[in-house]
């Protein structure tokens, strides 16, 4: 009726979810599918089958998820969409911009944002939670988990991993200790390898992302693999750490007919000594460092898109004024390397260089970047895709300071996995500081700025 039939993967659990409901047996499931696998068209179909069951008798599922927009909004037009099918088309209604209604059967659909206020609603057949691996524990026990009490409602639990202490995971270890008493299935899960067998285009997308991304990037790892990330770990691995040695040297100047890119981590302005010896004396000091890279474009293919980059340069300052730093940054910028693209740290004070630099280079090669939880997330992202690709490549060791400084912080670098999918990465402070590293990957943000110049002409006959 719909014309989306779902796969094998997918009727499993709907047919243990609709059990329960039609039974009243009021189980908990949880349903952990790789991304893009279709666990929404799955909650969205048994969504439908339930209010076209109940419209005579009546009865209220309820949805959540931990945004409004988009996801709420995302998970409304689907199940409007289903609904125009040709049994019920014009027979559902929309109201109050929450709710659709199917002669008396109703989706309620709800933000589980810290901030909403959604206490009173009842679930009478039943309770999703979609994204719930985002969704807090104490938000979810005190205002979503009630809605269900007086009617024994069953819930879903849908996600795929991210850490230990999440809902989605709690729910997810319970279900397996409870399965292993009693032989009745509670969780539900597929990874990408899973969904592959039964959608081979999906397969080789995901195929082309970890080509992309590399199999040992986080997301690769969570959102297609399903495994669960813990704890401080090491941001680079030894392996990590060999594929981002380069077999080019240093270039204290640019290339004919080369394009170039520099990310620039500034530093505090407190300091009183210079450069080399201060950070030798002090190694904890902050230092502005340029780093710059050449692109190369030989690489893209229809998997990768994106240009190798090729560090040909460092420059730091320690103890330096801003005013004092920027003359010297922008002769190198802008008349020395003719960069393309420059992404320029501009959180606190550094927003008045990057505010400078943009004004004398233009925007359009200039871009500020603030640091705030989900920014430095994307940046550690993009950073662990370039490296895991192949597309970092650092200059040979040179024997220089900026050399075993650069090397020394991607040795020491860590990571912590936060909520909401977000991570943070840095050197320890007690280690030392991490600005070869934040340039970096700050390098990495501006070369995925920067589009491939094609060559435009007119062929002459």
């Amino acid at each position: 009726m719909v014309g989306r039939p779902l796969r094998p993967y997918q009727l499993e659990p709907a047919r243990a979810i609709l059990d329960s409901v039609l039974h009243r047996k009021g189980l908990t499931f949880t349903v952990m599918m790789a991304r893009q696998a279709g666990k929404n068209e799955l909650s969205a179909q048994l969504e439908l089958f339930l209010l076209n069951l109940f419209q005579r008798r009546g009865g209220n599922i309820v949805k959540c998820a931990p945004t409004f927009k988009p996801q709420i909004v995302n998970s409304k037009l689907r199940l409007e969409q289903i609904l125009n099918n040709p049994w019920n088309r014009g027979q559902w209604r929309s109201s109050y911009g929450y709710m659709l209604t199917l002669g008396n059967a109703s989706v309620m659909f709800f933000s589980a944002d810290e901030s909403s206020n959604v206490v009173g609603a009842t679930a009478h057949l039943l309770l999703e939670v979609d994204e719930a691996q985002d969704v807090s524990r104490e938000k979810y026990a005190k205002e979503f988990r009630p809605m269900g009490a007086t009617t024994n409602t069953t819930t879903v639990l849908y996600g795929t991993s991210w850490i230990p202490d999440s809902l989605l995971e709690e729910q997810k270890q319970v279900n397996l200790a409870l399965e292993a008493e009693d032989g009745m299935r509670r969780h539900f899960q597929y990874d990408w390898r899973q969904v592959a067998v039964h959608n081979p285009d999906y397969g080789r997308y995901v195929e082309g992302e970890i080509a992309r991304l590399g199999a040992d990037h986080p997301i690769m790892r969570t959102q297609y693999l399903l495994e669960t990330l813990s704890g401080t770990y090491t941001f680079l691995s030894d392996q990590q750490r060999v594929q981002m040695r380069g077999d080019h040297p240093r270039r204290h100047s640019p290339a004919e007919d080369r394009e170039y890119v520099a990310g620039i981590d500034l530093a505090g302005e407190d300091e009183e000594a210079a450069d080399a010896a201060l950070r030798s004396l002090k190694p904890r000091r902050d230092s502005t460092v340029i780093t710059v890279a050449e692109l190369d474009w030989s690489t893209i293919s229809d998997l990768v898109m994106e240009p190798r980059l090729k560090v040909v340069e460092h420059y730091y300052w320690t103890g330096r004024k801003h005013r004092d730093q920027y003359t010297q940054m922008l002769d190198l910028l802008r008349n020395v390397w003719r960069c393309r693209k420059v992404v320029v740290d501009a959180t606190g004070v550094g927003a008045g260089v990057a505010g400078f630099l943009s004004s004398a280079l233009g925007r359009q090669v200039v871009t500020p970047f603030v640091f705030s939880v989900p920014s430095k997330s994307k940046l550690a992202y993009d950073f662990l895709g370039a490296v895991n690709a192949g597309r970092f490549k650092m200059y040979r060791d040179d024997g220089s300071s900026e050399s075993r400084e650069f090397w020394r912080q991607m040795e020491l670098a860590g990571y912590t996995v936060r909520p909401n999918q977000t991570m943070d990465f840095y050197v320890p402070p007690e280690r030392g500081h991490d600005d070869f590293l934040i340039s970096a990957a700050l390098l990495v943000a501006a070369a995925g700025m920067v589009e491939l110049r094609r060559a435009t002409g007119r062929r002459v006959s």
